[in-house]
């Protein structure tokens, strides 16, 4: 299934991915750390249904709890995931009040007690993309289908 209404498209002056508006069934808000186990839910619902092999759904829902959790413990205000697919891939956004996360770092010292998440985050998903949008900054993790 191919969604080519919105953040599935390509800007034409860069490649980069178009940044649209969430829809309803294919989004979900957080605000609480209660909400965590919901967001869990509903990735692991949407990958599934969008075709995304079962070892492949726990690397996304990894990621996914470690963006939303960064988004609780960093960020005031809470935030919206959105999970489609698109030209062989399931794309997630993840839209917080939060800044621009720095990625390509490397993965913090064994004896480190923080800073593993966006580590993570990069290793286990196919491709990583940070921008900032009008309602905070996205965070678009792919994993190929």
């Amino acid at each position: 299934m191919s969604d080519t209404s919105g953040p599935g498209r390509r800007r034409p002056e860069t490649g980069e991915p178009e940044v649209g508006r969430p829809r309803d069934r294919d989004g979900m808000s957080y605000a609480v750390p209660d909400d965590l186990r919901a967001v869990r839910a509903f990735v692991t619902e949407r990958a599934h249904a969008l075709g995304l092999a079962e070892a492949r759904i726990d690397l996304l829902t990894l990621a996914v709890s470690e963006l939303t959790t960064n988004t609780l413990q960093h960020t005031t205000g809470g935030g919206h995931i959105r999970v489609w697919a698109s030209g062989g891939r399931l794309v997630c956004d993840v839209v917080d009040q939060g800044t621009e996360r720095p990625f390509g770092r490397a993965m913090p010292a064994a004896e480190a007690v923080r800073g593993r998440g966006l580590a993570i985050v990069e290793r286990v998903c196919d491709s990583v993309y940070t921008t900032v949008v009008p309602e905070g900054t996205l965070v678009r993790i792919c994993l190929d289908l």
